[in-house]
C-alpha cells in the first residue's frame, strides 16, 4: 500500500504540512503565571524531533478570569508573556496554538462565576464540581470574540505556524453550537453557528488570508438534546465555505467523554478511529482538509483511511505522549502499534470523579518538559499521588479534556 502518511498536504491558505500526522491538543497544565516556560520548549522540541507534521498545543486560554485549569497558558491584552511565547514558537516551525474559552466547563475552585450562552448547569454529578453559569450579554459575547482575534494576532506575531479554535468537547464554542446548552432567543440562539463563524471571521481579519486557521469541532455531543451529526455537518460545510484551512473532528464533552473512547461502540473501537464514520459524512460536504482524532493505533489503518479519502490528516494525542518518536517510526514504515491502554484505579467510585486519563497523560507531558522520556508503564496511583502533592485536594476535581 502506498504510504500516503508520508505525503505533504497543502492547505487552502497555501501553507504546506510536511506529512499527514498531527499531534492533537493535549493539556500541558504546566504554565508559570500563565506563561509557557522552559518546560514547554523541552516538551515541544521533543515532539518536533519525533517527526510529527503538525503539532497542536494544549488549550491556550483567552481570558485569565475563565480557565480550564490552574496552570493554563493565557494570551490576553496587558499580559507580559511575549518573550516566553516566542521561545516556545522557536522550538519548531509547525506548531499551531489552540485557543479556547471554557465557558461553564471551569472548576468551582477556579471560577466562581462562569459564563455560557445560557444559564444551564452541567448534569449531575458534574453540577457539584462546576458552578451554574451566568448567561452572556451581547456586550460580553463581542468581547470574547475580540479576545479570540487578539490572541490569534499575538500567535502570528510570536512566530507560530497557525491557530486552531477549540470548538469541541463542551467548551464555550461548543456550548453555543449545542441546542441543550444554548437556549437563547436572540440571534445567538436562533443561529447557533453565528458565534463560531464570527470568531472565525474576526480571527481571519487579524491574521490574513495566508495564515492557517483551523478548528476542532465535535462530530456530535453524544448526549440527549445536544449537538448532532446533522448539525455538525452543516457547521463544517459553512466553515469550509468561509475559508477554514483544517477541520479536526472529535466528539463528546465532560458529560459524555467520547473523546476518551467512552461510550463508543465496541464495533467502532475495533476499527480503531472513534469518529471515522462521522467524518465520512462530513467529508462529503467540505472542500477543506479533514482531520480525525481519537482511537488511531496502527500505521496500516491510518494509511487505509487516507487512501480511501476518509480523512486528510491523522490526529493523535495520547499515543504521542507515550512515544514522541511514533511519527518517525510510522513514516519509515515500521510496524508499530500505539502503547495506549485503558486506565483504571480499580475503584469505580474513584474513576467516576477523578480524571485519571487526563492526569496520567499530563504526567507524561511533564516528564518530557523536564527532559525525561515518557513512562508508559507508570502506575495510575503514582499519577494520582503526584498530582495531589502538586495541586492539593483541588486536583480531585475535574480538569480539562
Amino acid at each position: 500500500m502506498e504510504m500516503l502518511i508520508q505525503k505533504s498536504l497543502t492547505l487552502p491558505c497555501g501553507s504546506i504540512l510536511k506529512n499527514r500526522i498531527a499531534k492533537s491538543a493535549m493539556s500541558e497544565n504546566m504554565a508559570h503565571d500563565h506563561a509557557p516556560g522552559k518546560e514547554f520548549v523541552k516538551a515541544y522540541s521533543r515532539w518536533a524531533r519525533g517527526g510529527t507534521g503538525l503539532i497542536i498545543s494544549g488549550n491556550v486560554m483567552i481570558d485569565s478570569r475563565h480557565l480550564g485549569e490552574e496552570n493554563n497558558v493565557v494570551i490576553e491584552k496587558g499580559r507580559d508573556n511575549l518573550n516566553e511565547l516566542k521561545a516556545w514558537a522557536n522550538t519548531s516551525d509547525n506548531i499551531w496554538i489552540q485557543l479556547n474559552h471554557p465557558g461553564k466547563q471551569t472548576p468551582k475552585f477556579l471560577d466562581k462565576e462562569p459564563v455560557a450562552p445560557s444559564a444551564i448547569a452541567l448534569k449531575p454529578p458534574l453540577n457539584k464540581l462546576f458552578n451554574t453559569p451566568k448567561e452572556l450579554s451581547e456586550e460580553q459575547i463581542q468581547e470574547i470574540i475580540n479576545r479570540f482575534s487578539y490572541a490569534a494576532q499575538i500567535v502570528k506575531e510570536c512566530g507560530f505556524a497557525g491557530v486552531q479554535i477549540h470548538g469541541a468537547h463542551g467548551y464555550l464554542v461548543s456550548q453555543f453550537l449545542s441546542p441543550r446548552h444554548n437556549q437563547r432567543t436572540d440571534k445567538w440562539g436562533q443561529d447557533k453557528m453565528l458565534f463560531v463563524t464570527e470568531v472565525y471571521k474576526a480571527i481571519r481579519e487579524k491574521v490574513g488570508a495566508q495564515f492557517p486557521v483551523g478548528i476542532k469541532m465535535n462530530s456530535a455531543d453524544f448526549s440527549k438534546g445536544g449537538f448532532t451529526l446533522e448539525e455538525s455537518t452543516k457547521v463544517a460545510k459553512a466553515l469550509s465555505e468561509l475559508g477554514m484551512d483544517l477541520i479536526e473532528i472529535s466528539g463528546g464533552s465532560y458529560e459524555k467523554a467520547a473523546m476518551m473512547g467512552v461510550p463508543i461502540k465496541e464495533s467502532t473501537k475495533k476499527r480503531e478511529a472513534y469518529f471515522i464514520e462521522y467524518a465520512k459524512e462530513i467529508k462529503k460536504v467540505v472542500t477543506c482538509p479533514l482531520m480525525v482524532t481519537g482511537g488511531f493505533r496502527t500505521g496500516e489503518f491510518m494509511n487505509e483511511c487516507l487512501s480511501l479519502g476518509e480523512v486528510d490528516m491523522i490526529g493523535m494525542g495520547r499515543p504521542l505522549c507515550l512515544d514522541p518518536d511514533l511519527s518517525n517510526k510510522l513514516l519509515k514504515g515500521q510496524k508499530v502499534e500505539s502503547l495506549v491502554r485503558p486506565l483504571t484505579s480499580g475503584i469505580k467510585a474513584l474513576d467516576k470523579i477523578f480524571p485519571l486519563e487526563i492526569i496520567w497523560y499530563t504526567m507524561q507531558i511533564h516528564r518530557m518538559g523536564k527532559g525525561l522520556d515518557p513512562e508508559p508503564n507508570a502506575g495510575v496511583y503514582k499519577s494520582i499521588f503526584k498530582n495531589a502533592l502538586s495541586m492539593g485536594l483541588q486536583s480531585i476535581k475535574r480538569v480539562r479534556a
